[in-house]
Parts: C-alpha cells; sequence; structure tokens
C-alpha cells in the first residue's frame, strides 16, 4: 500500500483534494492511505509516508522541504 500525504498552509483545502483522490483509488481497486496534514507537521509526517503533495499556497516551501525529503 502506497502512502501519501498532502500538506498545505492549515491542511483544509487539501482535504478536498484528499477525499477525491480516496474516492478515485477506491473506484480503481488501488489501496492507498492518503491523509491532508498543515505544513506545521511536515516533519512529523514524512518518515512516515512514500510521497508528498504540496498545496500551490505553499509552494515556497518546496526547496526547504525536498532538502529534507
Amino acid at each position: 500500500m502506497k502512502k501519501i500525504f498532502l500538506c498545505c498552509a492549515a491542511g483544509m483545502s487539501t482535504s478536498m483534494v484528499m477525499n477525491k483522490m480516496k474516492q478515485a483509488a477506491a473506484a480503481q481497486g488501488i489501496a492507498v492511505d492518503i491523509i491532508a496534514v498543515s505544513m506545521d507537521d511536515f516533519d512529523r509526517t514524512l518518515p512516515n509516508y512514500d510521497c508528498c503533495l504540496l498545496g500551490p499556497q505553499i509552494k515556497y516551501k518546496f526547496e526547504e522541504f525536498n532538502k529534507k525529503a
């Protein structure tokens, strides 16, 4: 099972995307764990997940987060 987390400023806007991703994965029979978190939770969440998607409002954090990943 792949584990994906979506990260944005507060974790609210990515929650909508997360729900759509879960629905699409279920419809295709794909086992995936998807969560949405705020950027404050990035460091704590990163070690437990395979992939991170950043919301556009925090694109300025990409370089910093990419170095940690």
